[in-house]
């Protein structure tokens, strides 16, 4: 008899999560609050395949940076005063993970999980021929100021034994790679090309997910919002939503920034706080296209092909779950991102030419995110992957999925569970 499973959250994690456990002979049930699969945080994201942005934000030097940048609201990172009360005990832990050794430590662990997860992503295209709108063509990285790209080269050199390529280019090359950089190329100092990059569809991708997931007997639950997880002595017993009561064998939480939500009552804290990120999309012009995902380093805004369309995704927003468009945010993006590629402005006249969106990006103190067992012995974790969700899910999905299956995982699965906050 098989046994039941039910995944909370139908997100990026969550539908994968649930394909590779129907894949390990479980009888799957998907729970989402929302209507369909895909429309949070993984709805319009910067759309990047980043093993290279494996470094977590809280750098050596970070926190000057978010005093400096107190109160300018065209800052890449902004910390709200109200927000801070509700984020202390996460702040520490974030200052705390910001020296150098664990920094490194973390980038390290990030970037095993990244490559894993785009092998695993790989496969699935090749099993599933899944339409996403993916690009392998890499991401280039351009520089204004020669200090930020040759700390950059030094981290990338540092982890080239641990399988991340890239190269050196000049600003004759940067625009040879992508020529709509030609405009601005006299402001930069160079570029760095990751090969093994990628570009796509979050949401596209979850959709297809979702589709190949019920085709293998998932079954998908939606308009159903989990209240509460009902404990019995070291196990969950039921679920509680606003569809009545829900049990299965084993629970893999997979809510994104709301996970400590549903944890909290159960005096189990997950150190994830809710990042807001903004992103706009643009119909490309004919002929204005781009060759290769673009991210601007100093502005912290990344501008990727997704198909017909360009997403610009960036700044950084520490504001508690508040979810609402600020107009000076996301106009600062747009600004930013036709500065570096003014062709880009034909696509972006006119009204109703944009599509803005705002999301939360469920970010750890540390850097990695939370997979696999918690004290209770059937509820297990697939969260906290802060803006490199979409880089590491297909990765994230399968190791949980073993975890909870009893396989032994492809890669070692301690640099990633709840203990490591225990150390």
């Amino acid at each position: 008899m098989k046994r039941s499973a039910v995944v909370i959250g139908a997100g990026l994690l969550g539908t994968t999560t649930a394909w590779f456990l129907a894949q390990r002979d479980f009888d799957v049930t998907v729970v989402e609050r929302r209507a369909g699969p895909g429309l949070e945080t993984s709805f319009a994201n910067g759309g990047l395949l980043t093993p290279s942005e494996a470094d977590p934000w809280n750098a050596p030097g970070t926190f000057g940076r978010v005093l400096r940048w107190l109160g300018r609201e065209n800052s890449p990172l902004l910390l709200r005063p109200r927000a801070l009360p509700g984020m202390l005990r996460w702040g520490w832990c974030f200052l705390r993970a910001s020296r150098p050794q664990p920094h490194l430590r973390s980038t390290e662990a990030t970037l095993r999980l990244a490559l894993y997860s785009l092998a695993t992503l790989e496969a699935l295209d090749r099993e599933l021929a899944l339409d996403y709108q993916h690009l392998h063509c890499g991401t280039l990285k351009v520089f204004r100021e020669r200090r930020g790209l040759l700390e950059t080269r030094r981290l990338a050199e540092r982890l080239r034994p641990q399988g991340l390529d890239s190269r050196m280019l000049d600003r004759d090359a940067a625009v040879a790679l992508e020529p709509l950089l030609a405009d601005a190329a006299h402001n930069l100092v160079g570029a760095i090309h990751y090969p093994h990059d990628g570009s796509g569809d979050a949401y596209l991708f979850t959709a297809a997910m979702q589709r190949h997931a019920a085709a293998a007997g998932v079954r998908f639950q939606f308009d159903t919002e989990i209240s509460r997880m009902q404990a019995d002595g070291h196990s969950i017993r039921v679920l509680h939503s606003n569809c009545g009561e829900i049990q299965a064998d084993v629970y893999v939480l997979a809510a994104g920034s709301y996970s400590p939500m549903l944890t909290r009552p159960l005096q189990l804290s997950l150190p994830i706080y809710p990042v807001k990120g903004y992103s706009l999309t643009l119909q490309a012009a004919p002929g204005r296209q781009l060759q290769v995902p673009v991210v601007d380093f100093e502005q912290k805004i990344v501008i990727a092909p997704l198909g017909d369309r360009i997403r610009i995704a960036g700044t950084a927003e520490f504001n508690g779950y508040d979810t609402a468009d600020n107009t000076a945010r996301s106009s600062a993006c747009l600004r930013q991102a036709l500065a570096l590629l003014p062709k880009l402005a034909d696509a972006a006249a006119g009204e109703g030419k944009v599509t803005h969106w705002t999301g939360l990006r469920p970010m750890t103190c540390d850097g990695p995110p939370i997979l696999g067992a918690t004290p209770y012995t059937n509820l297990y974790l697939n969260t906290g992957h802060g803006p490199l969700g979409w880089t590491l899910c297909a990765g994230s999905a399968q190791l949980v999925a073993d975890i909870v299956a009893g396989r032994p995982p492809a890669i070692n699965p301690e640099e990633y569970c709840l203990n490591r906050f225990n150390s």
